[in-house]
């Protein structure tokens, strides 16, 4: 089996992975509490987190599974905050030795792009790269944190990036106007909420960039735009006007990403279309990518909810989508271990 190690940001979370069966069990600690106090993350207390999160968790793991059972382990090398990544590194470069067993890295955002696939191959893991094939070429719309991305990705499990954010991402935009509404943190889920009993075109927010021929995304003049909008409003009207400012806010969001998308979509032709990244969680976003998708008679692939978040299950999975394609450059991090960038 290999085991996927994930402490990007504030999730500590391990996965094992049978290749025979796909991901036969996961454990993640979440930071989500100790943070909200602060209004967002604070980079030197979830790295201590970490610290104090991963021993009770391989001993959650070990209850069910032997460590003799463990072949490969795979681990979050980046994007991230450093002390965080650290500490992951450092986990599965322990086991490594230990159980002398080579340990690969594994890129967060192309584990994303690879995550929608996750249910292909536990459906059939043995016709998996059959299956694939079928699937490629791919679209890939990642809304994960900081980073909003669409991604090609070829017959031959290339990934080409074709559009990125050039300022705030998706996840920012929303989180940022949900801490502007006083909404608090998490912001993103907190905002949909209130959204959903709001009218989406009760306020006209703009939508960045739509007339560009590229497939970037801007979302830092949204934001500008609802704190211009709420230095008008008083506190009593704030609240009355609270639900149709959720739904319209959101809306541009959504429909940024989707013009986005649709867009590179009939740029080159495509098999399939997936859907991940934390952002991709937001029930708006996934009715409105499914629409999309079989508008375009494609394949809409979304990612599970419970892999849409940082999850170590995508990180284990991304040694099987890697592995077979030989992308492997091989570094030397101590005698009898290796680590692996695959991105």
């Amino acid at each position: 089996m290999i085991l996927g190690i994930e402490s990007s940001c504030d999730e500590s979370a391990l996965a094992l992975l049978d290749r025979s069966k796909g991901i036969v069990g996961e454990w993640v600690s979440s930071q989500v509490t100790l943070h909200a106090e602060y209004g967002g993350v604070v980079p030197e207390l979830a790295s201590r987190e970490h610290l104090s999160n991963f021993a009770p968790l391989l001993r959650e793991l070990r209850k069910q599974y032997s460590f003799a059972e463990i072949d490969e382990i795979v681990v979050t090398a980046g994007p991230g905050l450093a002390g965080c990544l650290a500490m992951g590194i450092a986990v599965g470069n322990a086991l490594s030795i230990s159980l002398n067993i080579p340990v690969y890295a594994a890129n967060h955002l192309r584990a994303h792009a690879h995550s929608v696939f996750i249910e292909t191959h536990a459906a059939s893991p043995s016709d998996f790269d059959a299956e694939l094939d079928r699937m490629l070429p791919h679209l890939s719309l990642i809304v994960s944190g900081g980073n909003t991305l669409l991604a090609h990705i070829d017959e031959d499990r290339l990934i080409e990036l074709i559009g990125e954010t050039i300022d705030d991402a998706a996840g920012e935009a929303l989180d940022k106007g949900a801490k502007l509404l006083g909404l608090g943190y998490p912001g993103g889920p907190k905002l949909e909420a209130i959204a959903r009993s709001g009218n989406s075109e009760a306020y006209d927010f703009p939508r960045a960039l739509m007339e560009r021929a590229n497939f970037d995304f801007s979302f830092s003049g949204l934001k500008t735009s609802l704190r211009y909008l709420l230095e008008g409003i008083s506190e009593a009207e704030l609240d009355r006007r609270l639900p149709d400012i959720c739904s319209s806010y959101q809306e541009a969001v959504v429909d940024a990403l989707i013009q986005k998308t649709g867009k590179a979509l009939r740029n080159r032709e495509y098999r399939s279309v997936g859907l991940s990244g934390g952002v991709s969680n937001n029930g708006l976003l996934r009715q409105r990518f499914r629409d999309l998708a079989i508008g375009a008679r494609l394949t809409p692939l979304l990612a599970r909810k419970e892999h849409t978040g940082d999850n170590a299950g995508m990180i284990a999975f991304s040694r099987i989508f890697e592995k077979s394609k030989d992308l492997e450059m091989k570094i030397d991090i101590h005698p009898g271990a290796r680590i692996t960038h695959v991105f």
